[in-house]
């Protein structure tokens, strides 16, 4: 009799974690799912040639800057200067023909797969009143720029600004000149010794070299370890895992890495907290491209979550000049996709109502050239403004807080649901 009331409270609370974990009881052992993965890792073993502008005809239209020593960023510098001083001195002033970074100026290439730089550019005259400002701001970075190679040390863009506030008022103008001067000297960057704070952060199945100190990314606790600003002093990278998982948010990243879903699934786990940010670009990139990995993204399920994987993958029109360098290929869209919140019964109480804004969003991302070559990507997107309804990864905490890590996760790579 006892045994019978045992049998039954088991069934019982059975059906209840049923209720309240939808889909669980579809999950097959994690041998199941480890297997799917591997094969998806086989699939990305052999990886073709990054195709460069001259490659599809484009050099002589568009431009991209190349990855340069510190002594030929210094003489370029040098170069330039010379050639102002030389214009003074012969009493024609002088100006600077700047790269122009205009979005009329973006073209995306789908033999690339990313967003290029075409070759227009404008004159940034010291003797028009429109412009003189910007032109001195330019040489003061240029200046700064070259004490930097000298000394051979790097600063991040807030010491930069920090230099001449005066002159520069506000970071956003310093900063968009600093992209301005990679344009004109050729070069990324980083090639320029400066640097953004540390925004992003890695955990999981990952070793690598950080200037000379082994770093092993499964000791790093729940807040994992930040990403380097200088990329130039990562390498030595080593890895057993099947995946990279790129994921938007930190919430959902320290969910995961608590649960060490890197272990269960060996897996790397990269955010850059929002927007991405320059350093963990290239980190992404440097580990797809070295360890031969294939990368899954988890963002959230509105028009935002879609454009922060398409820089990711695209690359963003404000550094085009530098999309070789700064996006990973064939990235694939894992969730929350906007057929989720259907399929996987995410509550109404926890989707949100999308503003004028948001769908404004939407229907701009679905005029976009890499948007249309995914016919899967405009299907949900589409989907995504028809019902004005959007969600974050956390809406799936309303099946438990290890929903994520435990059910729909697992369940995602068992079924290799990803686009």
């Amino acid at each position: 009799m006892a045994d019978k009331k045992k049998r039954r409270r088991a069934a019982h609370d059975s059906d209840s974690d049923s209720e309240s974990r939808p889909f669980q009881s579809k999950l097959k052992p994690d041998s199941v799912i480890l297997q799917t993965l591997k094969a998806l890792k086989s699939s990305c073993s052999t990886t073709s040639k990054t195709l460069s502008l001259s490659d599809v005809g484009l050099s002589s239209t568009c431009r991209e800057v190349a990855d340069l020593p510190i002594d030929e960023v210094q003489s370029e510098i040098e170069s330039l200067a010379f050639t102002i001083a030389k214009s003074i001195l012969s009493g024609e002033g002088f100006s600077f023909s700047v790269p122009s970074r205009a979005a009329a100026n973006q073209l995306y290439v789908s033999e690339l797969d990313r967003i290029v730089l075409k070759d227009k550019s404008s004159a940034r005259n010291f003797g028009n009143v429109s412009t003189v400002r910007k032109a001195t701001i330019t040489l003061r970075i240029l200046q700064l720029v070259h004490q930097l190679c000298t000394s051979n040390i790097h600063v991040t863009k807030r010491d930069l600004f920090y230099t001449d506030v005066k002159l520069f008022q506000d970071q956003t103008q310093s900063d968009a000149v600093l992209d301005d001067v990679s344009c004109i000297v050729g070069c990324t960057r980083s090639s320029l010794n400066v640097v953004a704070a540390e925004k992003g952060v890695v955990v999981g199945r990952l070793i690598f070299s950080d200037n000379g100190d082994m770093i092993d990314c499964t000791k790093m606790g729940m807040g994992g370890k930040a990403i380097p600003p200088n990329i130039d002093r990562v390498g030595d990278m080593q890895s057993d895992a099947l995946y990279i998982l790129l994921v938007e948010k930190d919430a959902a990243f320290m969910r995961l890495s608590e649960d060490r879903f890197y272990n269960r699934f060996p897996c790397i786990i990269v955010t850059a907290k929002g927007q991405p940010d320059v350093a963990t670009r290239l980190f992404l990139r440097k580990m797809k491209m070295e360890l031969n990995l294939p990368v899954l993204a988890l963002v959230d399920s509105d028009p935002y979550g879609l454009k922060i994987l398409s820089v990711y993958g695209c690359g963003s029109k404000n550094m085009s000049y530098d999309s070789a360098n700064l996006t990973t290929p064939d990235i694939k869209w894992l969730g929350i996709r906007p057929s989720d919140l259907d399929k996987y019964k995410i509550p109404e109480q926890c989707r949100l109502p999308m503003t004028e804004q948001d769908i404004k969003t939407g229907k701009d991302l679905l005029e976009e050239d890499f948007v249309k070559k995914n016919p899967a990507w405009v299907e949900e997107l589409n989907l995504m403004v028809k019902t004005k309804q959007k969600a974050e990864i956390q809406a799936l905490s309303s099946f438990g807080f290890q929903y994520l890590s435990e059910v729909y996760l697992p369940l995602k790579l068992q079924e290799q649901d990803w686009l």
